[in-house]
């Protein structure tokens, strides 16, 4: 999308935009950050600042920013005990960025030490302009001199939740999130809708992981979300972070010592595989009593209660009920050790799933045939 394409873009959105930062001392990277969403060619109608327990000189820039720019609003909280934490400051971020967008508004949220490049609003509208109800983009992080093992784990992480991502594209496609996407739930760019935040009752009250746990819910919501291959925002790869239990505390502890596992959301290749297939199953039920049965019996679970799943009202809110009931679809981490072992399953699942064109998602014994979203 050109400049004047994107201005005229912009120009056709008739809907309030608010970009959602929380700020926790961050005097060295703020000002750069602001700089950034200065320059963006759609431009947000509100940039709010929630300035959470800052002992630095955060607040000044923000409120010298604020008086330069009216769009600007910065609140200052001070959180005690248990809500001292990241996960709140973003909940309260995003909670006051509703009431700004309104009903039919649309919120951006961020983190204060990035700076998202000229286009990054304006790709965000485009996906939610298209349908998507949610908008994920992708944390590229700057990484640090001297860490090179960590990045490289990194990095092989990312190539194996890819794959599986991959696998699961083929086995069940979602037409509102199409390959290529990426796999990323990250803070540094979430966009949505303000009905689809209130669809799903608000921003979760967790101390950290708070940008996972917002996806989730969305999920349980049904929402369409888009993880777009080019919104990519740059992150400090610093160590020394900001957040209890935050990403740069995780890359804190693994540049010193190595975890033993990945990352909680990768799992072995077949086990991935066995879930995607579940999920596709469980999507093209329908009203088919005995394809429910044969499901009910392969995952191990009560045919009864995989009846009351399904009338819980949303397919998200269904599917984490029966991925909590099956201890067929118990999750298992995979070590490092066994990475490059799992990545190759990961490939071959991959390309088999790729040459067939169409996966067999019920037995053949049981007369199923490859069934479509």
């Amino acid at each position: 999308m050109n400049f004047q394409n994107q201005v005229r873009f912009r120009a056709s959105v008739d809907r309030r935009l608010v970009v959602a930062i929380p700020v926790k001392n961050e005097e060295a990277l703020l000002k750069a950050c602001l700089d950034a969403l200065a320059r963006q060619i759609a431009a947000p109608d509100h940039i709010f600042l929630l300035l959470n327990n800052c002992t630095d000189g955060s607040g000044e820039i923000a409120r010298a920013a604020a008086a330069r720019d009216k769009r600007i609003i910065a609140a200052q909280v001070e959180l005690a005990g248990p809500l001292a934490s990241a996960g709140e400051a973003r909940r309260l971020a995003l909670a006051a960025a509703e009431k700004l967008a309104g009903p039919d508004g649309i919120i951006i949220t961020t983190d204060a030490d990035c700076q998202p490049d000229a286009g990054w609003t304006a790709k965000n509208l485009r996906e939610i302009a298209r349908g998507a109800d949610v908008v994920c983009g992708a944390a590229r992080i700057i990484a640090e001199p001297g860490h090179a093992g960590l990045h490289f784990d990194l990095a092989r992480e990312a190539m194996y939740a890819a794959l599986l991502d991959e696998i699961a594209a083929i086995v069940d496609p979602d037409p509102a999130d199409p390959w290529p996407r990426h796999q990323q739930h990250s803070g540094a760019s979430i966009a949505m809708t303000t009905k689809i935040l209130s669809a799903a009752g608000g921003a979760p009250r967790v101390p950290h992981g708070e940008d996972r746990a917002l996806v989730a819910r969305f999920r349980l919501a049904d929402a369409k979300i888009r993880h777009a291959p080019d919104i990519e925002v740059p992150v400090s790869g610093r160590l020394n972070g900001r957040a209890q239990g935050g990403m740069a505390e995780s890359l804190s502890r693994r540049a010193r010592q190595p975890d033993r596992e990945t990352d909680a959301a990768l799992e072995p290749a077949v086990d991935a595989y066995r879930r995607v297939l579940a999920k596709a199953r469980l999507r093209a039920l329908g009203n088919d009593k005995r394809a429910a049965e044969i499901l009910a019996r392969d995952l191990l679970i009560d045919p009864d209660l995989l009846t009351v799943a399904l009338r819980s009202g949303t397919f998200g809110a269904a599917w984490a009920i029966v991925q909590r009931l099956s201890p067929v679809l118990r999750r298992r981490r995979v070590k490092f050790a066994d990475l490059a072992r799992e990545t190759r399953q990961a490939m071959a699942i991959r390309d088999s799933a790729a040459l067939d064109g169409t996966m067999r998602l019920v037995p053949a014994r049981h007369g199923g045939g490859p069934h479509a979203q």
